[in-house]
C-alpha cells in the first residue's frame, strides 16, 4: 500500500526516537526545497590545526585539467565530486598590529572571517560563523539547526596562545560576537542526542536500560518500524533496512570502541573523558558517521568538525610519527619534518575521505547524499612555519545540489577572500546575503 509519508514520521520508542532518511514516499518537506520536491542542501565545515606541507598539498593543473596532489591521493575515488581551491585568504587572522596568536586567530576567525579581539579574560569578542548564521536561517526547519563535532573538548576560558583565549583555539562556531557554541566530542553522548526523544528522563533511563540490558536503541523501535514497513514500496524497504544496520552498526561501534579508564592508547598527554574511543581513528569517523546521519534523516543541515584544537600537539603513533603535530610545523625547511608533517596531513585527508565516500554510499532522490552536501575541508593556516593565512589548503565535496560543477582546480586572485566562497553557499543553502564577514562578493566559477 503507498500511502504518503510525512518528512517529520520518527520511529519512536520508550526514550528513543529515530528520524527517516529520504523515502520515496515521503511528501515534499517543508523547506526552500518543497516547491521542487528535491531533497535539501546541506553544509559542513572540517578544520585540522597547524597549515600543511604546502609542496604536498597543492594539486597540479587547473580547471577540469587537474591532478590530486600525494597528500589528497586518498581521493582518488572521488576526486569527480571534489574541488580544490587556491588563492583564498583569511584576512582575519592576520595579526593586524596584535602580534602572536595566529594559531587562535585562524580558529576563530576561520568561519567568521572576523579579527577576534585579543584577550584572554572574560572580554571575548568575534562574530558570527558562517554555519551559524545558517542555521538561524534555516534551522527552523529540522530538529537541530546545527550539530558541533569533534575531538578535543570546547574551552570556555583560560590562557592559549600569546595572550589569546583558550575559547578561540578551541571553538570555531560563534553564535555571535560573545557567544561560541562549544562542540560535542563523545561518540555515545552524539549518539544519544541524535537519537533520544524530547522527554530527557525518559531518555536517560532508555539510555540505562540499554546498557543494563545489553539491548540495541532499535529494540525499543521496532514495533513502530514494523508498522511503517507495512506501508513502504520494495525500495522504501531496502532503503530502511539499510539505514536501520547503519544505526545499529555505529551503535555498536561505539559500544566497542570505549575503554572507561579515561586513557588514550600511546597518546599519554591525551586524558580522554569517559566514553571517547582509545583510537583516534576510529574517534574521528563515529564523529563523522554521526554527522552522515544526521544529514541522512534532516536532523540537521549544518554542522561542523574539528580534528584537533590549534596549537595541537597530539601525536600520530598509529601512523608512525611520534613527534607532536604543532612542534613538526614549527619545521624550518627540515626535510624529515617536513615528510612527517605530510603523512599527518594525508591521514587527515584520508579521514575525510571516508567521510565523503559514506556520504556518497547514500542513495537519495536521483542522486545521493554528497550530490546534495558542500563538505568543506581545510585550515586557517597556509604553512605552519610561517604561520600566514594567505593561499589557504581549501577543497570540498559535494555539488550543492547541482549549484556547483564539481571535479575542478579553481584558483583565484591573491588575497580573494575565503568568505567570498561562505557568501556563495549560504546563498546555495537558501540563507541569502550580499556580505559576510570580510567578503567582497561572491566566489565566481562554481557553477
Amino acid at each position: 500500500m503507498n500511502t504518503s509519508i510525512s518528512r517529520r514520521t520518527m520511529l519512536r520508542g520508550f526514550g528513543a526516537a529515530l528520524a527517516l532518511p529520504w523515502l520515496e514516499q515521503m511528501a515534499p518537506i517543508a523547506s526552500a526545497a518543497a516547491s521542487t520536491g528535491k531533497p535539501p542542501v546541506r553544509m559542513a565545515f572540517l578544520y585540522v590545526p597547524n597549515g600543511v606541507n604546502v609542496e604536498q598539498w597543492r594539486p597540479q593543473g587547473e580547471g577540469a585539467d587537474w591532478q590530486l596532489s600525494p597528500t589528497l591521493s586518498s581521493l582518488k575515488d572521488v576526486k569527480s565530486e571534489m574541488t580544490a581551491f587556491t588563492g583564498l585568504t583569511l584576512r582575519g587572522a592576520f595579526a593586524l598590529g596584535d602580534g602572536g596568536g595566529d594559531h587562535a586567530r585562524s580558529v576563530a576567525s576561520f568561519l567568521t572571517g572576523s579579527h577576534p579581539k585579543k584577550t584572554d579574560g572574560a572580554d571575548i569578542s568575534n562574530d558570527v560563523s558562517v554555519d551559524q548564521f545558517a542555521a538561524s536561517q534555516i534551522g527552523f526547519a529540522t530538529k537541530f539547526p546545527s550539530l558541533e563535532l569533534g575531538c578535543e573538548p570546547s574551552a570556555q576560558a583560560g590562557k592559549c596562545d600569546s595572550g589569546y583565549s583558550c575559547v578561540y583555539t578551541s571553538n570555531m562556531a560563534w553564535r555571535n560576537s560573545s557567544s561560541h557554541v562549544g562542540k560535542e566530542i563523545n561518540p555515545q553522548a552524539a549518539f544519544d542526542r541524535l537519537f533520544g526523544n524530547e522527554n530527557a528522563k525518559e531518555s536517560a533511563e532508555n539510555r540505562a536500560l540499554r546498557h543494563k540490558r545489553k539491548k540495541s536503541i532499535l529494540d525499543f523501535v521496532m514495533d513502530d518500524a514494523k508498522r511503517l514497513n507495512q506501508k513502504l514500496g520494495q525500495a522504501d524497504q531496502r532503503k530502511m533496512d539499510e539505514y536501520l544496520y547503519a544505526v545499529r552498526e555505529i551503535e555498536r561501534r561505539v559500544q566497542q570502541s570505549i575503554k572507561l579508564d579515561g586513557t588514550e592508547v600511546d597518546v599519554p598527554d591525551y586524558p580522554r573523558p569517559k566514553g571517547v574511543p582509545a583510537d583516534y581513528g576510529e574517534h574521528v569517523r563515529l564523529m563523522m558517521d554521526m554527522m552522515v546521519l544526521a544529514f541522512r534523516t534532516d536532523m540537521t543541515r549544518v554542522s561542523t568538525f574539528m580534528f584537533t584544537n590549534a596549537g595541537s600537539n597530539r601525536t600520530y603513533n598509529n601512523i608512525g610519527v611520534p613527534d607532536s603535530h604543532h612542534g613538526l610545523s614549527h619545521h624550518g625547511r627540515n626535510k624529515e619534518k617536513l615528510e612527517k608533517i605530510a603523512k599527518i596531513d594525508a591521514y587527515h585527508v584520508s579521514q575525510y575521505a571516508y567521510l565523503v565516500k559514506e556520504l556518497q554510499k547514500v542513495r537519495e532522490g536521483d542522486g545521493t547524499l554528497l550530490d546534495n552536501c558542500m563538505v568543506m575541508y581545510g585550515s586557517g593556516i597556509g604553512d605552519g612555519d610561517r604561520h600566514n593565512h594567505d593561499d589557504l589548503p581549501i577543497i570540498m565535496a559535494g555539488r550543492g545540489g547541482g549549484a556547483i560543477k564539481t571535479n575542478r582546480h579553481l584558483t583565484y586572485d591573491k588575497n580573494t577572500p575565503l568568505t567570498n566562497l561562505y557568501v556563495s553557499m549560504l546563498e546555495i543553502m537558501g540563507a541569502k546575503t550580499d556580505r559576510f564577514g570580510d567578503s567582497n562578493g561572491r566566489l565566481t566559477n562554481l557553477g
